[in-house]
């Protein structure tokens, strides 16, 4: 029911019948052992990547919260323009 790859991945066998069930434990134990295979998968990145990712993102942050808040400046403008009290 389940093969192991060249590349120690674990998946479910192609041509293996549907009939047959794994039970709970053996499920549990697949999805730990797909968890670990997917684990090694993952790249750290360095230190320059990550301060240059997060440069990145509070970028945008910024960017994003100017548009926000130019816009509340808009919509407050034609709100007081639409319903304000007249002087």
């Amino acid at each position: 029911m389940v093969e192991e790859e060249a590349h120690g991945e674990v998946v479910a066998a192609g041509g293996a019948p549907r009939d047959k069930k794994l039970n709970f434990f053996q499920r549990i134990a697949l999805f730990i052992r797909q968890v670990f295979g997917e684990l090694r998968k993952v790249v750290t990145p360095t230190r320059q990547e990550l301060v240059k990712y997060t440069l990145v993102v509070l970028g945008f942050v910024v960017v994003m919260m100017a548009i926000v808040y130019g816009l509340d400046l808009l919509f407050t403008w034609v709100v007081n323009l639409v319903f304000g009290v007249p002087a």
